[in-house]
């Protein structure tokens, strides 16, 4: 079973390279437009986007986001931001006290801000654009928001390249449908699944050159499962608890 819409989905690769022709005003209305279509909770629409097109702010994300060559390539930078200063002020017009510390708002802010993303990449895909995201935006939160001039309760949760796709993306392959598919109870005997799809990662080269452990024994496999555990097995942005606290998420 299958529509115009999932088909454009399951063509969806992150797009690295790009060329150098403009993304219109016009076009990133529409995609943002799109992106408000997605469903926020209580219709508070706890998110903004800030457009990134200047050169030199372009090469200063770059290096605020771990100089990854396709942020100076796209020709459009979208910041993603949980936002509570705009609810603060709707605050101060109807005479309330914004509420904005508890880890319940900044998580209905989070998904939120991932809705609303997911709609503008489909979006800018069914009209031949190509897009990233960008994690990295977190690598260094306070350069990012002096940079965007983001006010108080205002914090920038993922970044997007945005631009025409100079070459097809490299689509890597999905976990396989029953590892994340559980019917009526959650089922934990994945261990098949998840050894099939490791070879599958492997197979495509993605990982070449990479070694299980320092070593280069051939009967190591370097795939996704040594590649997973390895990310998760370490401290990631530390620095995060601190800086949604200095921006007014308190997370009590």
């Amino acid at each position: 079973m299958t529509t115009p819409i999932i088909e454009l989905m399951h063509r969806h690769g992150s797009v690295r390279h790009y060329t150098d022709e403009p993304v219109s005003d016009e076009l990133i209305k529409t995609i943002v437009a799109a992106a408000q279509r997605a469903s926020t909770s209580s219709n508070l629409q706890m998110y903004s986007v800030v457009v990134t097109r200047e050169a030199e702010a372009r090469r200063q994300l770059y290096h605020l986001c771990g100089e990854q060559k396709h942020i100076l390539q796209a020709p459009v930078f979208l910041t993603w931001c949980a936002d509570f200063s705009r609810l603060e002020r709707v605050c101060r017009m109807q005479g309330y006290t914004l509420e904005a510390g508890y880890m319940e708002n900044l998580l209905l802010a989070t998904v939120d801000v991932a809705l609303a993303m997911q709609n503008a990449a489909l979006a800018a895909e069914s009209l031949g654009l190509g897009m990233c995201y960008i994690g990295a935006i977190r690598n260094n939160p306070r350069e990012v928001i002096r940079l965007l001039g983001l006010p108080r309760l205002t914090f920038p949760i993922c970044g997007m390249t945005l631009g025409w796709p100079a070459r097809s993306p490299r689509q890597r392959p999905r976990l396989p449908l029953e590892a994340v598919l559980h019917w009526e109870r959650y089922n934990p005997d994945d261990e098949a699944a998840l050894r099939a799809y490791d070879q599958t990662m492997a197979a495509t080269g993605i990982y070449k050159g990479r070694q299980v452990g320092g070593t280069s024994a051939p009967e190591q496999t370097y795939g996704w499962l040594e590649h997973s555990a390895r990310r998760v097995s370490k401290p990631l942005r530390t620095h995060l608890r601190q800086a949604l606290q200095e921006a007014g998420f308190e997370a009590r």
